[in-house]
């Protein structure tokens, strides 16, 4: 049952990719079953720290649809009715998202050392932390959001590797090809869209 979950988890993650390609506002509805999917994946699989990220990826996704059709964010009160634009981190956001990522990392590889029976805890960190970042960046539309999705695809794919969760490790590896090739598309949108 769990490897049957784990596939339909990779379907959905393969469109959730390709809708990410695009930067289709719909890639927020796959990020709302995916996530819900692989509670349970990572769970059995004892990925405590990718279970709970799991969670904060429904939160976010439901954030992310707002954000992206009504162009508004927790630092606005104003909203608009046009969708959000790709657009660059400003230069003092890069010390709020690398000090989230410092805390993010701290906090969860304690807590796996601490309360888990986890045997990966500081990568599992790594990847949890990072994921964090790239989420919120995703859910701003930022372009480099892509970046930090490279680093944490190919962390993850090691890491589901060393766990067995070979569809999923796939699954990250294409993750990568894709990230590069997702940089470059939205590069090309982001342009087109300042016109």
């Amino acid at each position: 049952m769990d490897n049957i979950l784990e596939i339909v988890g990779v379907a959905i993650g393969l469109i959730y990719l390709w809708l990410e390609y695009k930067a289709s506002i719909y890639l927020w509805i796959a990020s709302i079953v995916m996530p819900a999917i692989y509670l349970f994946v990572y769970y059995d699989a004892g990925l405590y720290a990718d279970t709970a990220l799991n969670i904060y990826y429904l939160v976010i996704a439901v954030y992310g649809w707002i954000a992206w059709k009504y162009n508004i964010s927790f630092s606005s009160k104003k909203t608009q009715k046009k969708e959000l634009k790709i657009s660059h981190v400003a230069p003092r956001q890069w010390i709020a998202l690398i000090l989230l990522y410092a805390v993010s990392q701290i906090v969860t590889s304690t807590l796996l050392i601490n309360f888990t029976d986890s045997d990966v805890p500081w990568l599992n960190g790594l990847t949890t932390a990072l994921s964090i970042v790239g989420m919120w960046m995703l859910a701003r539309k930022y372009i480099e959001q892509w970046i930090v999705w490279l680093v944490v695809d190919i962390l993850s794919a090691g890491l589901y590797i060393y766990k067995g969760l070979y569809p999923t490790a796939a699954l990250y590896l294409l993750y990568t090809v894709i990230a590069v090739f997702g940089y470059m598309k939205w590069k090309k949108l982001m342009t087109k869209q300042n016109d």
